[in-house]
C-alpha cells in the first residue's frame, strides 16, 4: 500500500489531465483540417446541450480533485470509503482506466472521419457504422466510457467518485437515446434494421 497509493494518486492526476489535452487537441486538429467542429453541443437548452454541460462540469471537477490530491490531502472532503481503499482495489481501478482509455482510442480510430462527439447537425453526415465493434453494440464508445467511470470509483473509492459515476451513467444513457433518435431520423429504415439486429448496449 505504501507504494501503490501514491502511484495511483499521481496516476489519476496525470491521467485525467492527459484525457483533457487529448480531447481538446483532437477536436482542434480535426477542425483545422476539416473546417467544421466534430464536437457538437446541440441547441441551447436542449437535452444534448444539458448533457454536454453536465458532463463537462463533472469532468472539470474530477480533473481538479485528482490534480489537487497530488499536492494536498483532501480525502477527508471526498468521503473516501476506508473499507475499499486498499491496494488491490486501487490497482484494479487504475488498470480499468487504462483499458478504457485504450479501447476508446481504438474505437475513435476505427470510426476515423465518422467520429463525432454529440449529434452532428450537418445534413451530409457520415455513413451509418454497423460493422466491427458496432456489430455487437450500438454504443460501444459509451459503454467503454462508463467502464472507465467505474475504474475511477475503484481507483478513488469515495462518495465523490460514486456521485460522478451515477451522474455520468445517467447522462450517457440519456444522451445515447437522443443520438439514436437523431440517427433514426437521418438513416430511416437502414437504422431501424440495424436497431432490431444489434442491442443498444450488449
Amino acid at each position: 500500500m505504501e507504494f501503490t497509493e501514491p502511484l495511483v494518486r499521481h496516476f489519476l492526476g496525470i491521467f485525467f489531465l492527459m484525457i483533457g489535452l487529448q480531447f481538446a487537441s483532437r477536436g482542434l486538429g480535426l477542425f483545422r483540417r476539416m473546417r467544421f467542429s466534430h464536437i457538437n453541443y446541440g441547441e441551447r437548452g436542449s437535452a444534448p446541450w444539458w448533457h454536454r454541460h453536465i458532463f463537462n462540469v463533472f469532468r472539470a471537477l474530477i480533473l481538479g480533485v485528482c490534480v489537487a490530491r497530488i499536492f494536498a490531502d483532501i480525502d477527508g472532503w471526498l468521503g473516501v470509503f476506508g473499507w475499499l481503499y486498499h491496494w488491490p482495489v486501487l490497482l484494479a481501478g487504475m488498470l480499468l482506466l487504462l483499458a478504457s482509455f485504450t479501447v476508446v482510442n481504438y474505437l475513435q480510430a476505427y470510426m476515423h472521419e465518422d467520429w463525432r462527439s454529440g449529434i452532428d447537425p450537418r445534413k451530409d453526415q457520415r455513413k451509418l457504422l454497423t460493422d466491427g465493434p458496432f456489430a455487437r453494440s450500438r454504443n460501444p464508445l459509451f459503454l467503454t466510457v462508463m467502464a472507465g467511470q467505474l475504474g475511477f470509483v475503484l481507483a478513488l473509492p469515495s462518495v465523490f467518485s460514486l456521485v460522478c459515476l451515477v451522474a455520468g451513467v445517467l447522462v450517457i444513457t440519456r444522451q445515447a437515446r437522443e443520438e439514436e433518435k437523431a440517427l433514426a431520423v437521418k438513416f430511416g429504415e437502414d437504422y431501424e434494421r440495424y436497431r432490431v439486429r444489434v442491442p443498444r448496449w450488449f
